[in-house]
């Protein structure tokens, strides 16, 4: 049993292209209406295919009320911190509370390269993304009258002043998958996003992850259960049982709770362009996982 007891969130991944550039503004007003709590966008800002994220982000906030927005995740060596910590509290400020972020440590080097980023090895880039943690939460924190002072192997803040506070603490989520990154996760982070497709042995992979999570915060005395536990996932309803997430969204639902129930998932986001497929997800299955979910955690 690895239910870690938060409340379920359910969210939807969807592609912004230049292509169709209302696409991703009418599919988050779609998930709205049909109860997902949140939109994620990807962001990869060396791709032309794709709209800015931040820019699309914020043009959404504009257009909805209530569903929690984040990219997915963010590409932090094209996004200097101390400049994304602020853009995130605008934001935040702006959606009454609306914004998370979600920080990747950079996985295309050739094409950060290409755009004028930093080349790293994946060691530097998750020590980067580590120091850029303490850079956006320091940026945050306006409870100190001094200005930011961090001095870092990759980013240094020197007298920064501190602000805008956002409306709300904003969680970090980070991407990751292996022993080093997950260990930052249990030591400073407020979230964990795989995707589930990058998973060698599939969902089995989740309970070895926790495990690394769950160490690292107890030894760094947090609470393993305040960390959320997000899961990128794909899938497709069908009249026929398959695979995982392919089926009737009756087998959605015990496939889904069934993952929070035995490896922890606490927040699910689905990648999917499909305005029908999120109805479906937002007004059958989401409210059926939740119950299911409470039936198990009362019995």
């Amino acid at each position: 049993m690895s239910d870690y007891g938060l409340e379920l969130r359910f969210g939807v991944f969807v592609t912004g292209t230049s292509k169709a550039p209302q696409q991703a503004v009418d599919l988050a007003l779609t998930a709205e209406d049909a109860g997902i709590d949140m939109v994620t966008i990807q962001d990869h800002p060396y791709q032309p295919a794709f709209l800015d994220t931040w820019t699309l982000l914020s043009f959404i906030a504009a257009r909805t009320e209530r569903v929690i927005l984040s990219g997915n995740v963010l590409n932090l060596p094209l996004r200097p911190p101390a400049v994304l910590a602020r853009a995130a509290a605008s934001l935040d400020l702006l959606s009454a509370g609306r914004c998370e972020i979600a920080l990747g440590a950079g996985g295309f080097v050739d094409a950060i390269a290409a755009m004028g980023g930093p080349r790293r090895t994946p060691g530097e880039s998750r020590r980067a993304l580590d120091e850029a943690i303490d850079v956006m939460r320091a940026i945050w924190d306006t409870s100190a009258r001094a200005g930011v002072h961090l001095s870092g192997d990759f980013y240094q803040v020197d007298g920064a002043k501190r602000g805008p506070a956002p409306a709300h603490p904003i969680g970090i989520t980070v991407g990751a998958y292996k022993p080093r990154m997950l260990r930052l996760v249990g030591r400073k982070c407020d979230g964990c996003l795989p995707s589930l497709s990058y998973l060698p042995n599939g969902v089995s992979d989740l309970t070895s992850m926790n495990a690394v999570i769950d160490a690292a915060a107890i030894d760094a005395g947090r609470d393993p259960s305040a960390i959320r536990r997000y899961l990128n996932v794909g899938g497709h309803f069908n009249d026929a049982r398959g695979d995982l997430l392919s089926g009737p969204p009756a087998s959605w639902v015990d496939e889904l709770a069934g993952l929070t129930r035995d490896y922890g998932i606490t927040g699910f986001i689905f990648a999917t362009d499909d305005a029908a497929e999120i109805e479906t997800i937002g007004t059958q299955v989401a409210p059926a996982v939740r119950e299911l979910v409470a039936e198990h955690r009362s019995a």
